[in-house]
C-alpha cells in the first residue's frame, strides 16, 4: 500500500465523548489566502529555509509512514500541556484516520463526497472513512423511554437560568491608595442617601456620575444571569428586595457599586415534549462515538501501529465524561 496525504481532522460530534479515540471526520475547508497561494506576487520562500516540523519519532501504520509535516499541521487542533502530548495526540488522531482508510481500501469501499447546505464538499477521502463506519456500525434507535429516564435524571439542565433586571452606579476612586478608596465611598454612601429606592432618580445619578459605559443607558445592566458580575455585585444583588436599592454600597476591584434590582424573573423547567428531539439526539451521538469507539479500537488492535500508542490504555487514558 503506498503512502497517502493526511488531512486535518474535525470532531466526530458534540456528545463531550469524540476524544476518546480522536477519529478524524470531516474538515471544514479552508480557502487559502493571496500569499499562502502565491496569488498576491510574493516571492515563495525558500523551503530550505523552513523550520523543521516537530517530531517525537516515525509514526508507521501497516508500513504506512504519516508525514511529519501532517502531524505538525494536526498538532493545532490537539491543546496539551506540553509539545510532546500534543505532537502524540495529533499522530495518534492521523494513525487512526490512517488505519479507517486503509481498512475502507481493503473491503473495497467507494464513496460519493457530501456536500454540506453552504455548498462545501467533503474530500473523497472523508467520504470513504464516513462510509466505513456507516457501514461498520449497528445502532439501536434511542427509544422514548430511555429519553425520558435522561430528562428524569438531569432535569436540572433542562432549566432556564434566572434572570435579574438590575442597574448600577459605579464610582470609581481617584487613586489606588485606601484613602482615595475611602472618599470613593463617602461619595457612593452620600448618593444612596439621594436615590433611595426611586428608579428615575437613580437612572439620573447614574447618567451624571457613573463610570461605567452603562451610565448612558441610566445605569442599566438589562437582564443577566449569575455568573456574569463579579461575585461581590452578584451577592449583594441577590439580597435585594425587587423594586428597591441596595443599602450599603458595595466594592469591587473596579470601585464601589450603587445597585438596584428592578424585578427577578425566575428560571423554568423545559417540559419533557419541548427537549425530547434534543435529548434523543444527543444520546444517539453519544451512542454513535462509543460504537466508533469500540470498532476504531479493535482494528488498532489488530493493525501495527509503530510510534503512537492506541492500545486500549490509551484509549482509556483520552476518555471524556459524556454524562
Amino acid at each position: 500500500m503506498t503512502e497517502r496525504p493526511m488531512t486535518d481532522r474535525t470532531a466526530m460530534s458534540e456528545s463531550g465523548v469524540i476524544e476518546v479515540v480522536e477519529i478524524p471526520s470531516r474538515p471544514e475547508p479552508v480557502m487559502p489566502s493571496a500569499c499562502q497561494s502565491g496569488g498576491c506576487g510574493c516571492a515563495t520562500p525558500d523551503p530550505r529555509l523552513r523550520e523543521a516540523p516537530p517530531s517525537f519519532g516515525v509514526v508507521r501504520v501497516n508500513g504506512v509512514e504519516i508525514d511529519p509535516e501532517e502531524i505538525a499541521r494536526e498538532i493545532q487542533h490537539h491543546p496539551a500541556a506540553d509539545g510532546e502530548a500534543a505532537w502524540q495526540a495529533a499522530a495518534r488522531a492521523l494513525a487512526l484516520r490512517e488505519l479507517l482508510l486503509q481498512e475502507a481500501e481493503r473491503l473495497d469501499l467507494t464513496a460519493e463526497p457530501d456536500e454540506d447546505e453552504a455548498g462545501r464538499k467533503e474530500t473523497g477521502e472523508d467520504a470513504l472513512v464516513r462510509t466505513l463506519l456507516e457501514q461498520q456500525l449497528s445502532l439501536t434507535p434511542v427509544t422514548m423511554d430511555e429519553c425520558r429516564r435522561y430528562y428524569e435524571g438531569h432535569v436540572h439542565r433542562f432549566r432556564t437560568p434566572d434572570l435579574f433586571e438590575a442597574s448600577h452606579i459605579l464610582i470609581e476612586p481617584g487613586g489606588g491608595d485606601e484613602s482615595s478608596w475611602r472618599a470613593a465611598e463617602a461619595e457612593a454612601r452620600a448618593m444612596l442617601q439621594e436615590v433611595g429606592d426611586a428608579p428615575e432618580l437613580f437612572a439620573a445619578v447614574a447618567r451624571e456620575f457613573s463610570k461605567c459605559p452603562t451610565a448612558q443607558q441610566g445605569g442599566s445592566l438589562g437582564q443577566i444571569r449569575r455568573g456574569e458580575l463579579v461575585d461581590s455585585v452578584q451577592q449583594a444583588l441577590e439580597a435585594i428586595p425587587e423594586g428597591s436599592t441596595g443599602r450599603e454600597p458595595v466594592r469591587s476591584r473596579f470601585g464601589w457599586h450603587l445597585i438596584r434590582l428592578q424585578r427577578k424573573v425566575p428560571g423554568q423547567t423545559l417540559p419533557f415534549d419541548v427537549v425530547r428531539d434534543k435529548i434523543a439526539d444527543m444520546l444517539q451521538a453519544r451512542a454513535w462515538t462509543l460504537a466508533a469507539t469500540r470498532y476504531v479500537t479493535e482494528l488498532a488492535q489488530s493493525a501495527e501501529v509503530e510510534g503512537v500508542l492506541i492500545d486500549p490504555a490509551a484509549v482509556a487514558m483520552t476518555h471524556a465524561d459524556a454524562g
